[in-house]
């Protein structure tokens, strides 16, 4: 029944003389998530995107749904400017939407059409009246609106608003470097980072035969459910051969700092791949207090190895929280999967909660820490993904 999706969006329309730039990119990405789907066409004008449906709007609205920089999605009926057409356009979908009480409203920006939007929605509504005996007007807590938007391409009727996830388009504020390991937190922070524009890249730290390859799979499907979000609807992964680095940490003399050592290697060689790749940030899951390495102090000793900013999303989050978030966003049942990532390896039993930057700089005299990471990032291979089947 209806022929088009009408997209909105909505800080796009406050960024100025840049807001081309954004609604291009937000084009690039409404293009991709629907790749592979039938459809007439994507038209943009002033404030608006269509979608030319082909019985699938259900479907394309879906894709659609993933696409930050998208804030609602209405299925419409165009008309032509001519009152008995918009009646009965405005008819079919009443016809098409549950209740008893409605109210009509027009927003009429073509000002040519003869009619100002008191008339038409006055006019509108008493035809509905008079076809549809069950329905009564309630201009305060109607159960739908009749919705008209009179422009120069046409008439516009719609009654449904699906609320979408808003935000900037993915890619419009650079690229960042996700450390995505295998749980609840990092997904949910690369959904959030993603949210505000960033185009995310992910970098894994594996530890085979200390962890196994059904742990490896497990991220690479974290990143295709991770996707969808993403700009153009891709995830390109970054898996890093941590082995040697878990195991001379291992052999060392201060088992209480492992974690924290660790976690110092991750940002290192983390920020390495940054720079090559031109990313401006690096993004982390940390959850302020949740674990050994995520106390103040504990930030602090592992952020002092890099220059480079650190986007904390979830710094404020509970865990209960998180866990709602991965949920919505579907990676939560993907990130519980049993498969121990590097980061639950080689645990110490009591790991410190205050490291200070003079014990670490002391344990990592020990090590040749050049060279672990040159030997790391040299066995670093990429995986571009996008969204396939789960796990």
């Amino acid at each position: 029944m209806y022929p088009l999706l009408l997209v909105r969006y909505g800080e796009l329309s406050l960024k100025g003389r840049n807001r081309k730039v954004f609604e291009d990119l937000l084009l690039a990405n409404i293009k991709a998530s629907i790749a592979g789907l039938p459809h007439g066409g994507i038209r943009k004008t002033y404030g608006r995107i269509y979608l030319e449906a082909q019985d699938n709007w259900e479907e394309l609205a879906e894709r659609l749904g993933r696409v930050f920089g998208i804030v609602s999605i209405s299925p419409v009926l165009r008309r032509e400017l001519d009152l008995e057409e918009i009646q009965d356009g405005a008819a079919l979908v009443a016809q098409d939407t549950p209740g008893n009480t409605f109210k009509v409203e027009v927003r009429r920006a073509d000002k040519t059409f003869p009619l100002n939007s008191p008339e038409l929605a006055r006019l509108v509504g008493g035809h509905l009246l008079r076809i549809f005996p069950h329905l009564k007007v309630d201009v305060h807590q109607p159960d739908f609106t009749v919705n008209i938007e009179v422009r120069r391409e046409g008439a516009f009727i719609y009654s449904k608003v699906i609320p979408c996830l808003g935000g900037l388009p993915a890619g419009s504020a650079g690229k960042g470097l996700l450390l995505l390991s295998g749980g609840i937190d990092s997904p949910v922070a690369g959904f959030l980072t993603m949210k505000r524009g960033v185009n995310v890249e992910g970098v894994h730290f594996h530890s085979y035969p200390f962890t196994s390859e059904q742990s490896k799979e497990k991220v690479l499907q974290l990143g295709r459910l991770l996707a969808p979000y993403n700009a153009k609807g891709r995830f390109r992964l970054w898996l890093v051969y941590f082995t040697e680095i878990q195991k001379a940490l291992h052999k060392g003399s201060y088992p209480s700092l492992s974690i924290t050592l660790m976690r110092r290697f991750m940002l290192r060689i983390a920020s390495e791949l940054a720079k090559r790749e031109g990313a401006l940030a690096l993004i982390t899951g940390d959850s302020l207090g949740q674990v050994a390495s995520q106390t103040m102090e504990s930030i602090h000793t592992i952020n002092a190895v890099t220059s480079m900013p650190v986007f904390r999303p979830l710094i404020g989050l509970d865990k209960q929280e998180i866990v709602e978030l991965a949920v919505k966003i579907g990676t939560f049942e993907t990130s519980i999967l049993p498969y121990e990532d590097c980061c639950t390896v080689f645990v110490p039993k009591n790991p410190a909660t205050r490291p200070t930057i003079e014990q670490v700089v002391r344990a990592e005299a020990e090590l040749n820490v050049e060279d672990l990471i040159a030997e790391a990032l040299a066995r670093t291979e990429l995986v571009e993904l996008t969204p396939g089947k789960h796990f």
